[in-house]
């Protein structure tokens, strides 16, 4: 959430992307070594090495003479940019036309005639040897004739050009320049290794762009910092499998064999968490929400349920997303009446919640999808109902919509005693929080803290991104037929051996929620 990087943040954003780094510095070494190795044309190089000798005239004061040597380096640095210039160079240009075989020179040159100085001159490398007065010319070209040739050349026709330009010195050679038929370019090995690194550099300023402009939620301590609130918990992700489609969501519940023991811990957490953070309500209601669609907020709410029931309190769970409702699926029940039938009275409260779904927690479903769901919640009838709910459950949960998608959540500012918010790991953006949160505080909605859902852990405890992605579909028309949902637990029975204690009569121990 924010963009100070240190070098303990780069270096573990590397690690956590280490096999793609290492398989793209991998192709850009192999890419390098096969151009270089099978489009790279052969280079051939050939040397000579050319001295300078000073004259001097000596004065009848004989403390006035110059050492031949030392005033010999001084000129050496004059002679390379003789040597360098147009004149000379095109002066060699002309040797290779007389002697050179006309196609090598267009391999070598692009051309047989009229050679321009500048391709002449980047084929040369002119430097001083190292505490001498000599030079050393080297050619590199590709034809390994044209580059002694070159040497020889400039050989031959410097003397005169520095003899008039510098008009002291003289110049001499002692062999003349041979020809070496082993080529000594490309380098295969040095060109590899830099393919490699710039591979390397590539992928890595990539991955920190990447990671700089990513305003994804992935840590909580960003979320505490920027908005003040508490972090109710942090859920990992346990599906071990992407999702197969954008619409479809893996709702396992706590008491599945599936969930591993450290989700049951993160739940154990948030129960602990919203215990705390309910101290001081009168009522032990609260709703969970998300800022988008898909980011897990209906099962943080049957799982938080299910974790609060587990401790022996009386729970009920409310599905309010009565547009969108899934509870239903989650625990395998009807859901031909809920929620829309008893706060518009079609139904009384009693026959609509399904009872002992699991030891200590009830479920109240949606129902049918109504045509006016935000008005619903917001009416004197839902007051009366949750008024009259809290005093029979020590704890009511409310799955609601998501903040940025409809306003239903905020109908119930003043009948709960705050919001949870679900934050889907790498997924929801900041930008989605803001919005979520400036929703809730216009509302004037007491928000509780935040769930980060769907952390994603590798061994080595760095997190890594999910792309996953789900949809949700919002309908506003009134659709009673719910054929689809009411089968489907008809054709699938439930068998759950953790949830026998609903089979066998509950004891009535007495317990009851007070307000």
């Amino acid at each position: 959430m924010d963009n100070e990087y240190n070098i303990k943040d780069i270096i573990s954003l590397f690690l956590s992307k280490i096999w793609l780094i290492i398989i793209v510095g991998v192709i850009g070494g192999a890419a390098a070594f096969l151009y270089t190795r099978y489009v790279m044309p052969l280079q051939y190089s050939s040397h000579i090495s050319m001295y300078i000798q000073s004259y001097t005239t000596f004065s009848e004061d004989p403390d006035q003479q110059y050492n031949n040597i030392s005033y010999s380096k001084q000129l050496i640095n004059t002679y390379i940019e003789v040597l360098k210039d147009d004149a000379v160079i095109g002066a060699v240009g002309k040797q290779l036309e007389k002697n050179c075989d006309p196609d090598k020179l267009v391999k070598c040159f692009g051309a047989a005639e009229d050679i321009s100085a500048g391709a002449i001159r980047n084929t040369l490398s002119i430097t001083s040897v190292t505490d001498t007065s000599a030079l050393k010319v080297v050619s590199t070209t590709l034809d390994p004739d044209i580059a002694a040739a070159v040497c020889n050349s400039l050989a031959k026709v410097s003397p005169g050009y520095l003899s008039d330009a510098v008009g002291v010195g003289q110049i001499n050679t002692i062999d003349t320049a041979k020809v070496y038929s082993s080529p000594v370019g490309p380098n295969i090995k040095k060109n590899t290794l830099i393919g490699v690194a710039a591979g390397l550099m590539l992928i890595m300023l990539i991955i920190l762009v990447i990671d700089f402009f990513d305003n994804t939620v992935k840590e909580t301590e960003g979320l505490r910092k920027k908005y003040k609130k508490s972090i109710i918990g942090e859920i990992q992700d346990h599906s071990g499998k992407k999702r197969r489609s954008v619409t479809e969501d893996d709702h396992v519940k706590l008491t599945d064999d599936s969930v591993p023991f450290n989700v049951v811990e993160s739940y154990k957490s948030i129960r602990t968490n919203v215990n705390f953070a309910l101290a001081t309500s009168e009522r032990k209601i609260f709703a969970v929400s998300s800022a988008n669609p898909g980011e897990g907020k209906s099962t943080v709410s049957a799982n938080a349920a299910i974790a609060i029931a587990q401790s022996g309190s009386k729970v009920l769970l409310i599905d309010g997303d009565m547009r969108k409702s899934v509870q239903h699926r989650i625990f395998g029940l009807k859901n031909k009446k809920g929620l829309s039938t008893a706060i518009s009275r079609m139904d009384d409260i009693g026959s609509c919640i399904s009872r002992n779904v699991m030891e200590d927690l009830d479920v109240l479903t949606a129902g049918p999808i109504p045509p006016n769901p935000s008005e619903l919640l917001g009416s004197e009838s839902m007051v009366q109902l949750i008024e009259k709910l809290s005093q029979e459950y020590s704890y009511i949960v409310i799955d609601t919509p998501p903040v940025n998608v409809v306003t239903d959540a905020m109908e119930l500012a003043d009948k709960a005693a705050g919001i949870i918010m679900v934050l889907r790991y790498a997924s929801t953006t900041t930008d989605d929080v803001d919005s979520a949160m400036k929703k809730i505080e216009q509302s004037n909605m007491n928000m509780l803290g935040f769930v980060l859902n769907d952390v994603k852990v590798k061994k080595n405890g760095k997190y890594y991104k999910y792309k996953g992605k789900y949809g949700y579909g919002y309908g506003y028309g009134y659709q009673p037929q719910i054929e689809e949902t009411d089968e489907k637990p008809e054709e699938k029975p439930k068998d759950d051996p953790k949830d026998k204690s609903e089979e066998k009569p509950k004891e009535k121990s007495g317990k009851k929620g007070g307000k």
